[in-house]
Formats: structure tokens, C-alpha cells, sequence
């Protein structure tokens, strides 16, 4: 960045839905950081106590009258951003939500425009992998590129690439809805590894049932840009 431009303003949007358990650790992570001016809590109709103990912690908490979802959610986030860089987190990172200052850095210093987390292996096992082949395979046929974590919910991203783009997807498509369109626009996008982790979802019936709304969300968002160049 040149000495004569302002300093980048960065806030972070984290959709929070019932994550009680960890969104206290999450903000205070990221609240630690120095390159951090902004912190946004959406609280996408908690029935528990996500929304207060942001608030605790040190976030601007907004709250939605109804459940929204993931894109929703931050669609209604990002009006009240100030940042002109926005970095999208989940709010059960804990505090490895820290390690978003790896994904600042290469957007910060003029090296991408959008920067993807890359998390490590899952520590169980999980789904059978179709999603995120399904994900891969379909932002390949789109734009040509093979992203390694087209699901990575872990992103940062200049504003003004968002205002290019549009508003964010509904559902489980969010991720790949925006990876495709970003690429087809011609910005810069780089996966940055990250030791980050979160909440892994298992071989059980609430796994399955997750993984089936995945797909058929990211099939969706697949099969609408077919019409929405």
C-alpha cells in the first residue's frame, strides 16, 4: 500500500446461530488483533445466549426477527460494515478465529483480493466427500481453477469486490456462489493454510442430513449460473 493512501479499514462479520458455546472465544480472538477495527456479531435468531455474550465480549451485535441463514445473514451484516476490507468468519472458531490475520496480510498488502482458509485434515470422519467434490468439480467447470476448499467458510474480501458481485447466496451455496463469482470477474484469489478449527460433523443422522442440504444447496447455486452470467 503507497504511503499516501489511508490505512485499510477491516471488519470482520461473523453469522452467529446459536453458538453459545464459543463466540465469546471467537470475538475476544479476534478483538485481539491489531489490524482488526470492526467486529460484527450477526445473531441469526439464537435461542440461546450467542447474542449477549458477543455483546460481552466486545462485539457490535445486530440481531435478526427470524432465521435467515447463513448468506442472509451476512447480507444483513455487511450494512452495518464501516471496513472497506470485510473478512467473513464462523462463530464456533474459538480461538483459532485468530488465524484470520494470515488471510488479512496477502489482501492488505495489495497481494489478492480474496483469500480463502484452508483448514487442516478433519480429525474424524466425516461425510463421503461428495459436497466439496461436487463444489470443486463445479467452480472447475465455471472459471477453469481448481480451489482446494471450495466449503472454507474462512474468507476475506475487499468490499469493493463484493459491490461487484452482489448480495451473498442463501443457504449451504454461499462459498461456492462466491468463489465462482469473483473468479469470473477476473480478482485474485489465493488459499492461505490456517490452523483454524471448528465444529466437525460426524457419520451419525444429524451429519447425513446436514451433508443432503449441502448438496442440494450447492447444486442450486451451480445450476442458477448457468442462466446469471
Amino acid at each position: 500500500m503507497a504511503e499516501n493512501q489511508e490505512r485499510d479499514i477491516v471488519t470482520i462479520i461473523i453469522p452467529a446461530y446459536n453458538e453459545a458455546e464459543s463466540i465469546k472465544a471467537t470475538v475476544q480472538a479476534v478483538k485481539g488483533l491489531e489490524k482488526v477495527d470492526q467486529v460484527i456479531v450477526v445473531n441469526d435468531c439464537s435461542t440461546d445466549d450467542t447474542a449477549r455474550l458477543a455483546e460481552e465480549a466486545g462485539a457490535e451485535v445486530v440481531n435478526l426477527p427470524e432465521n435467515r441463514g447463513k448468506g442472509g445473514a451476512l447480507n444483513y451484516g455487511m450494512k452495518f460494515a464501516r471496513g472497506n476490507v470485510i473478512g467473513l468468519l464462523d462463530g464456533d472458531l474459538g480461538r483459532t478465529a485468530a488465524e484470520v490475520d494470515k488471510l488479512l496480510e496477502p489482501v492488505l498488502s495489495n497481494k489478492a483480493d480474496m483469500t480463502i482458509g484452508r483448514f487442516p485434515p478433519p480429525t474424524k470422519k466425516g461425510g463421503f466427500g461428495l459436497v466439496t467434490l461436487l463444489a470443486k468439480r463445479g467452480i472447475r467447470w465455471y472459471t477453469g481453477l481448481e480451489v482446494a476448499s471450495p466449503l472454507s467458510g474462512q474468507r476475506v474480501i475487499r468490499k469493493n469486490v463484493l459491490e461487484a458481485i452482489g448480495e451473498f447466496e442463501s443457504g449451504f451455496g454461499v462459498e461456492v456462489g462466491l468463489t465462482i463469482d469473483v473468479l469470473r470477474h477476473g480478482f485474485r484469489v489465493k488459499e492461505i493454510p490456517v490452523q483454524m478449527s471448528h465444529a466437525e460433523t460426524g457419520r451419525d443422522l444429524a451429519g447425513f442430513l446436514h451433508r443432503g442440504k449441502q448438496l442440494v444447496d450447492v447444486f442450486n447455486v451451480l445450476l442458477k449460473r448457468l442462466f446469471h452470467k
